[in-house]
């Protein structure tokens, strides 16, 4: 229909939006044929296409920003590697390089081309974490990457003679867990083998024989927007500073963005020294997180491709853990990475006053417990006859307060991960959540209140002590309010016995003990003495904040039978004022 006669815009907005169609079913299909929890129950996977040249095109909108964003500077390296006109039909390429992939070694990306009658017209990328990449396990204690996993450079996983049974066992005799993460493997192969197909088929029906021109265009227009909404900001240089728990010391994050007329750049200059464990951040997974923390304030309804991409920019020292060096240890980079977001918004704050939200949880707080002989530091005669078992379950605190509305609770942001029901845990371990709730007053109080985070309860059904590897946040500095907010409450760790644990580190819970898990809340947003009494009742009556919160943050006298006592509120308020 098209031949070789120019596109008309409604056209290429047509191909545009089969072309988002396309890579969503990849994702959907990676999702549906996923072995790990992470990838079928919490989607924490990317899909995208990529032209010729390696420059993404299309995201799906299933994914997380820190594999999405740094999935999109990954496929330049497999091309470095293997120069596409060495590529042939039948290549898919793997690796797992935390510095040319997505940040650490758990997360696999998988890179194959499409070919059109001979010749080479896009790739398909995609990206899920596995559960178990063998070393350590998922936790921040190695002082190496060489301790953290096995690693896997950048080489083909499959050519048209089938796929490299070789690799397949090398990984299969390193991992805890081989059938899910073999399975996950091949479901990554499998949805750019969907991706791949569909878009052969939609170049049939529109009779294109390459993506140049559509290519051009979805980049071009993303661009332009993205200069657009950059431009109607204040230009200027903006800082911000977050102080963050580290592992054996506090982290300092700090950042100085300049908004200028062709963009924004970003520099990390002053931010800490890399750890020696492995909370450190590779710059892939830095200008990922930073670009979204950016876009979701500056232009959010802009298509995420190379185009918008190239609009910010990041830099950082060396000697910073926010681009962190081969082979420093970086299994959990994203309990760093993912306060970034936060950071940035930070600095658009003294660009944009109270049209940005507070600070959130931010970092996930999953559950990774893991039992049996050799996985818990325990007296061995009490493991004899436990359970192996290695189980990772998505969990997360509350946002921070939004101009005009309150945070979400219980909601990653900004991974976007699902939380994961704990049925699924329960059925893959012997572990029980006895209690999985709203956690009552954890959201700062604000005109406009952050979310909460829960609480979970935790022991295992098994008659043996069990380890869970901390990977938290925000258990020493919690998440800031803002413009007058209160802060969220700090995370907690502890046993029913009255202990408290660590936020970081593997750490054993001994036989017959029970484990609490309470997440941070999200900071409150403007001052709580404006928030609309009949909305702090109703908070109160969902049991989200106790009388006594209601009364000391909100100067709002709830009585027994949930009814406001407007007089005393009334001069609560007064007193305040």
């Amino acid at each position: 229909m098209l031949g070789n006669e120019p596109m008309s815009l409604i056209h290429q907005q047509i191909m545009w939006d089969r072309l988002i169609a396309v890579v969503e079913e990849q994702a959907q299909t990676l999702i549906r044929t996923g072995f790990s929890t992470s990838t079928r129950e919490a989607g924490d996977v990317s899909a995208g296409v990529f032209d010729v040249a390696g420059r993404m095109l299309a995201q799906a909108v299933t994914g997380t920003p820190g594999h999405v964003n740094s999935m999109a500077r990954a496929v330049y390296h497999f091309i470095d590697k293997f120069p596409t006109q060495t590529m042939k039909p039948g290549d898919v390429f793997i690796t797992n390089d935390p510095w040319k992939g997505t940040g650490h070694l758990h997360d696999f990306t998988v890179v194959t081309p499409v070919f059109r009658r001979d010749r080479l017209v896009a790739m398909f990328a995609c990206t899920s974490h596995v559960v178990d990449i063998g070393g350590r396990g998922m936790g921040p204690d190695a002082r190496q990457v060489y301790e953290e996993g096995i690693y896997v450079p950048l080489m083909r996983f499959a050519t048209a003679s089938g796929v490299d049974e070789t690799l397949i066992e090398i990984i299969r005799s390193n991992v805890r867990e081989p059938v899910q993460v073999i399975g996950d493997l091949y479901s990554l192969a499998a949805c750019n083998e969907v991706g791949n197909r569909r878009l052969l088929q939609m170049m049939d029906e529109f009779e294109i024989e390459t993506l140049d021109r559509l290519g051009d265009h979805i980049l071009e227009r993303s661009r332009a927007a993205m200069l657009e909404a950059v431009r109607r900001l204040p230009k200027g240089v903006y800082r911000n500073r977050m102080r963050v728990d580290g592992y054996d010391r506090p982290i300092d994050l700090v950042a100085a963005m300049t908004i200028g007329e062709n963009g924004i750049h970003v520099d990390f200059t002053g931010t800490s020294a890399p750890s020696s464990f492995g909370i450190n951040v590779p710059m892939c997974y830095t200008e990922a997180y930073s670009a979204f923390g950016i876009k979701c304030i500056v232009a959010p309804k802009v298509p995420n491709n190379e185009g918008s991409l190239s609009v910010m920019t990041m830099s950082a020292p060396e000697n910073c853990i926010l681009n962190a060096k081969h082979p420093l240890p970086v299994a959990t980079r994203h309990i760093t990475g993912q306060m970034l977001p936060d950071l940035m918004i930070g600095c658009l704050h003294g660009a944009l006053g109270g049209q940005v939200p507070a600070e959130g949880t931010s970092c996930l707080w999953n559950l990774f417990a893991m039992g049996g002989p050799g996985r818990v530091e325990a007296d061995p005669a009490d493991l004899l006859d436990a359970v192996a078992f290695n189980v990772m379950s998505f969990h997360s605190g509350g946002t921070g307060a939004r101009p005009g509305k309150d945070g979400l609770s219980a909601t990653a942001f900004p991974s976007g991960v699902r939380n994961v029901p704990v049925e699924v845990t329960e059925a893959l371990s012997p572990i029980l959540v006895r209690r999985k709730e709203y956690r009552v007053d954890s959201g700062g109080a604000g005109e406009f209140r952050g979310g909460l985070g829960q609480v979970m309860e935790v022991v295992s059904l098994d008659d043996a002590p069990f380890g869970v590897s901390a990977n938290y946040d925000r258990v020493h500095f919690p998440p800031r309010g803002r413009d007058g907010g209160r802060d969220g409450a700090a995370g907690v760790l502890r046993l029913a016995s009255g202990a408290k644990l660590r936020g970081k580190g593997q750490q054993t819970v001994p036989k017959g003990e029970t484990l609490f898990i309470e997440m941070p809340g999200g900071g409150g947003l403007g001052d709580p003495r404006r928030r609309d009494p009949l909305r702090v009742l109703e908070d109160v009556k969902l049991g989200m904040v106790s009388r006594a919160a209601a009364a000391a943050e909100y100067g709002v006298v709830v009585g027994e039978d949930f009814a406001i006592d407007w007089k005393a509120t009334e001069a609560a308020r007064r007193g305040a004022a």
